[in-house]
């Protein structure tokens, strides 16, 4: 390989934030590096999304001690990436709930993706002996359920394919506050390597639909207000669909996928290079919108020798 992944490089640590964005409510987010959200209800605490590893879970706890000595009751996890799901077990909690279609996926692929993603990520890794195997729910859901932390209720909906097919998001009604994981991003570039760029548009617009007061996106700030709210969802949007037209184009004229990522990093590169994560994603980004630009509607499995494979057709 004739260079390493620009993630196998990232090995500095990124700084905390745990902000509020509701009564009882807060985002914890480290620079670009995966977030995770907190939900006091009135005798308990629900998590969203539980981290790479049970280290960095517990980086999570410590936040949620800091305001609360309420038991941890419930993980939720927006979709089965390893780094989003593999720290579950540090959270204690009794219930860990992901969507129908997330769980077949972990069944489907989960062990690729932690293989794949343990190569790309060894910073987010550090720790991984403490791992007791894949993540696996208790309770899953079709379209949509409702958990109440005593009378605080929360929605968990699958309002569309995105990031994944089985994402999910979770609502607070009586603070009109969501959780989207990597649906939407701030200053941070979407990872679409098990994406559907078809149907993202229209799951932001199902998320913008909601009118919510605050976000905690998948990377990225804090969401507080609408105006910031809305113009995340935007450049989602746009992120998305700059990198998908120019791949598309090159497809429908059967262009390689080396001509997709020279198109693309032309679109992308002047709008997006300074994202976090930007360059650990384009590659997979570049090949998926390839892919289903070619009518592959459900993506392909990476493993840990694909992606090599792919990154040595990109390096020509």
């Amino acid at each position: 390989m004739a260079k390493a992944f620009a993630s196998q490089g990232d090995m500095s640590e990124k700084n905390i934030s745990f902000t509020e964005i509701g009564d009882g409510l807060y985002a914890f987010t480290a620079e670009g590096d995966p977030n995770s959200g907190v939900i006091i209800g009135d005798d308990s605490v629900m998590i969203v999304e539980a981290q790479a590893t049970p280290r960095l879970a517990n980086k999570v706890i410590e936040c949620v001690r800091s305001v609360t000595d309420k038991p941890i009751s419930h993980v939720v996890l927006t979709h089965y990436h390893a780094v989003r799901v593999l720290g579950a077990s540090a959270f204690g909690a009794g219930q860990i709930i992901m969507s129908d279609t997330a769980r077949a996926m972990v069944a489907e692929r989960g062990q690729e993706d932690w293989d794949s993603e343990f190569q790309r990520f060894p910073r987010l890794f550090e720790g991984h002996e403490s791992i007791p195997g894949l993540t696996w729910p208790t309770t899953t859901f079709s379209d949509s359920m409702t958990v109440y932390l005593g009378n605080r209720r929360v929605d968990i909906r699958h309002l569309g394919r995105a990031h994944t097919a089985g994402d999910a998001v979770i609502h607070v009604p009586d603070q009109n506050v969501m959780f989207t994981g990597d649906i939407v991003e701030y200053h941070s570039a979407c990872y679409c390597g098990d994406g559907h760029f078809g149907d993202w548009g229209r799951t932001l617009d199902n998320i913008k639909s909601y009118d919510v007061d605050a976000i905690a996106p998948g990377r990225g700030d804090a969401l507080v207000g609408k105006d910031m709210v809305n113009a995340a969802i935007e450049n989602t949007r746009d992120f998305v669909a700059s990198t998908y037209r120019p791949a598309a184009q090159v497809a429908a004229r059967g262009g390689s996928l080396k001509d997709a990522w020279d198109a693309v990093r032309a679109v992308c590169d002047p709008k997006f290079k300074d994202y976090a994560i930007y360059e650990h994603c384009l590659p997979f980004n570049v090949a998926r919108a390839y892919d289903e630009a070619r009518g592959i509607d459900t993506p392909r499995i990476w493993t840990a020798q694909r992606d090599l494979d792919m990154w040595e057709a990109l390096q020509s």
